[in-house]
Parts: C-alpha cells; structure tokens; sequence
C-alpha cells in the first residue's frame, strides 16, 4: 500500500458483482485471437526514498498482514474461489502495464497506470499484491453518511506520477453502483458489514489504516481499458485496446493520510473473487507476472505488469527445471499468495529454522508482497539469517541506523581496502525452485557508504514476507489456473 499506509481494514460493506469479462476491439483486434498481448509498465525504483522509512513502513505493513491472517484463520473456509480457476477455456492473448517505482515520491511501491470508465479516465495506482479492492480517488457519487471530505497536503509533484486526479462515475456510461441491500455487499467478502440507510443505498466500505488515515466511500463495477500489443506478447499493439467489464471498483470519497498523495488509489493484485488480478487473469490465460526493476534504477528504467503470456513468459508453460514451486492459494492466507520455503542457505550452509516457520498449518508459512519493500523473517528465521550474515560481515565497522539491527561502514571493507565478498544467501522453496538473489537485495544500501542486512524481524507464531527488493531484477509469474509460482532471474527491462 502507499508509504506508511498499511492497512488495519474495516470494511463497512464491499460487494461484487459476478460479471463475465468481455472485449471490445479497436484496431482489428478481434477477441480470442493468439498471439496478442498487452502489457501494464511498471515504474522503476530509484533512489531518493529513505530505507529507514522504508523498514518502518514495513512493520507497520507486516502488522497489518498478521492481523488480516489471523482473522482469515478465524473464518476458515471450507471452500475454494471458483471464479479464478474457471479460466481453462479463455483466449491465449495477453495485455500489460507499464510498471513503475515510486522511490522518487518518497514510497517503496510499485505504480501502474490504469484506465477505467467510459470514456477511459487514466489514473495511477500502487500495484500491490495484498489488496482485494481496486479504489481510486473519486468525486461525484453518494458517499456513505459517515465520510467527510479530508484535505491532505498536496504532495510535491514527481516525474513518477501524474498530478493527483479523482474518478468521476458520473461521466462513466458503464459505472453501475452496487445496492448495499445485496446479498454479494452483505456476505460475499469478509470483514464487509451491511448498514443501509434504503434498500437502494450504495454498498460502502471504510479502510482504516493503523497510523489514523482511511479511505471510504463506495464500491461498483465498471470497465477497464487495456492497451493490447502484437507479436507473442511483445510491443507494437498500436491502438489494439480490448475492455474487461464488470471490474470492481471502490470510489475512494474521502481519504485521510500524506501516503494517499503519491497515487490515485491501489490496484488489487490479491487473490480473491473481486481482485483485478483473478478478474484480468480469468480473462487472459489465467495468470499474471511482474519483474521489478531494480530498486536504485535510474528514474527512466521500466518494467511490465503482464496478464497472460508475456515475452518473458511465452516459453512458461515448459518451465526449466528449478524454475518453479506450488502456488499455495489457501483460505487460512487469502488474499496473500503463500509458498511452501524448505530452507534458507548463508554461502551453502542450510541453516537451523524450524520447520513450523514455514508452516501455514503451524501459524507460520511464507507469502510474496509487492506491497512490503524489505523482506520480514519471522524471529527464528530472522536470527538466525543475520547471525550467519553479519558473522562474516564482522570485519567492517558497525553503524547504528534505526530502525535496522545490522549496519556497516562500507568505505573501511576489508583488508588493503578491497572490495569485501558479500554472503550468498538462498531460499529453497518447494519443489526444487532456489532463489539466489544480488547481494545488494539483502545488503542494501542505507545511507551514503553504509549498508545495512536488509530483513527485518517478524513476531512468532507469525508470517515471514518476501518483499518487493528481495524480488528485484526477476521475473514473477502467477499461474492462477495451475497453482505455481514460477521465476527467473532478469534485468527486467526490454
């Protein structure tokens, strides 16, 4: 979510209205055809975002993250969601998102530009794994009695982000509230409570974020437009547009908190039933990828949220072995997508975790944020990753930096001053799938010449978060239909 926002969520009432996808054409672009694509691009990471800010943003979302887990398991389901794995019969074609960081606005998100309505009105949204609803600021529709307008300071304006713009459904041929009376606001989604002023009210939903910020108004359908591409997944789609209809939408009409400022909403990659990820991928081969650009990219540097078979994902359905571990979509971690870790390695040495940390069924277990920059261990995991680390990092001086445990004066490295070898870490997942990332996504750089291990501890029983830096510089791919995860290490720009 946006810098410092991470969600404590009360959702007063959310729906969804079951809605097939559809496309509309533009350019020849005819529906079911193979070979297309499109893609979402991805704004890269770049310096100017305190890493300090940064690890206390991402307590605050691991704390949200546990409290939204514990409630899941409190809700068991017994259960599936059909609506994501009932995909087995859609086209082959794909659409992507030009992908971006949002460094520069001071945040450690990822932003994707997003259309909705008709006619489309662009927007920026954070690109965020952990969300279930898609909302974007709004004027113009009846709010829920409770919300008052908030006026928050005018961020400072960033080339990452186009300057702040709110949704108006009234200009939207295809904006269809959602009755607060219905059965989908009133049951459909956890944590959604039904308060009807009249059997004709819209569903309401009210977001309350740990540090007293919120986001409330009104949630509906509507249409988003996506920009199709040619040639196996590629670019060059010219003005080949395609539409998904029936989105789930919260129209935000009053928000309250500075992190709000650097975007104009969230784009639900979560898996759920109303997410724009389960919508878009059941539409497009019944998955999605991402491949995040390095953190301290220059600000130019893009990368693509893709739906369907990308360039990168084309040869995917036939993975190289190593390549891929299960996919766990399980109720007790919804919206979350957990993987099953068999281990950690420090320079080849498995290390002594227990194996209930990485257990769901232990109240433990492991998922993949977008939304969580610095990876969060829970405590033994994370004492024993830094006691391996820092072991061989003991020659350089230490540097106290709060909120991290473990920093150093990188310009006094070793003997004769020489460039000192960094650990290799590892995670094996299930499956054979191992993770080696750069050295520099877990020794970050904090600070001009101090690096810092870059995890933070996690309480236990508690979840363990991969976040979006220990991702860098790899290509992730959801395949919602078939239950894996797969990845490869890339540059991540074309």
């Amino acid at each position: 979510m946006a810098r410092g926002k991470v969600v404590l969520m009360v959702v007063v009432c959310l729906a969804v209205a079951a809605a097939a996808a559809s496309a509309a054409s533009g350019g020849g672009h005819s529906r079911g055809r193979p070979g297309k694509s499109a893609r979402l691009q991805l704004v890269p990471a770049a310096p100017g975002a305190s890493m300090a800010e940064r690890a206390r943003d991402d307590r605050r979302r691991h704390e949200y993250i546990s409290a939204r887990l514990a409630a899941s398991r409190r809700r068991r389901r017994a259960e599936e969601t059909s609506s994501v794995s009932s995909a087995g019969a859609v086209a082959a074609s794909a659409f992507a998102m030009p992908l971006s960081s949002g460094a520069y606005t001071g945040t450690g998100q990822y932003f994707v530009r997003f259309r909705v309505g008709t006619p489309a009105q662009p927007f920026v949204l954070i690109a965020d794994t952990g969300s279930d609803l898609t909302w974007v600021k709004c004027r113009g529709a009846a709010s829920p009695s409770h919300a008052t307008a908030t006026a928050s300071p005018a961020a400072a304006p960033s080339p990452a982000v186009a300057p702040p713009r709110v949704f108006r459904p009234g200009d939207s041929k295809t904006w269809s509230p959602i009755p607060c009376s219905s059965e989908t606001c009133k049951s459909t989604i956890p944590f959604s409570l039904a308060n009807c002023s009249s059997s004709t009210a819209a569903c309401s939903y009210d977001y309350r974020y740990n540090d007293n910020s919120a986001a409330r108004g009104v949630v509906g359908t509507d249409s988003a437009t996506v920009a199709l591409s040619g040639g196996r997944g590629g670019g060059g789609g010219g003005d080949r547009k395609a539409k998904l209809q029936g989105v789930v939408l919260g129209c935000t009409t009053a928000h309250a908190g500075q992190g709000f400022e650097a975007s104009d909403g969230v784009l639900s990659l979560g898996y759920s039933n109303i997410s724009f990820a389960s919508r878009a991928a059941s539409r497009f081969g019944g998955r999605f990828s991402y491949c995040l650009v390095d953190h301290l990219a220059p600000r130019n540097a893009t990368s693509y949220l893709t739906f369907g078979a990308g360039p990168d994902t084309a040869s995917s359905s036939a993975p190289a072995p190593g390549s891929r571990t299960p996919l766990l979509l399980d109720a007790r971690v919804r919206p979350f997508y957990a993987v099953a870790v068999d281990s950690v390695s420090v320079d080849g040495v498995a290390l002594d975790i227990p194996a209930e940390v990485w257990d769901v069924g232990s109240n433990g277990g492991t998922i993949i944020d977008s939304g969580t920059s610095l990876t969060v261990l829970a405590t033994p995991a994370y004492k024993a990753v830094v006691a391996a680390l820092s072991e061989q990092l003991a020659g350089l001086p230490r540097v106290a930096m709060d909120p991290f445990d473990y920093c150093y004066n990188w310009t006094a490295r070793g003997d004769g001053g020489g460039d000192l070898a960094v650990p290799k870490l590892a995670v094996q997942f299930a499956g054979s799938a191992r993770l080696e990332p750069p050295a520099k996504s877990y020794v970050i750089d904090a600070a001009p010449g101090v690096k810092c291990i870059g995890v933070q501890e996690g309480a236990w029983p508690g979840v363990s978060v991969i976040g979006n830096i220990l991702q860098q510089e790899h290509l992730w791919e959801f395949d919602l239909n078939n239950r894996w995860l797969r990845f490869r290490q890339t540059s991540c720009t074309q």
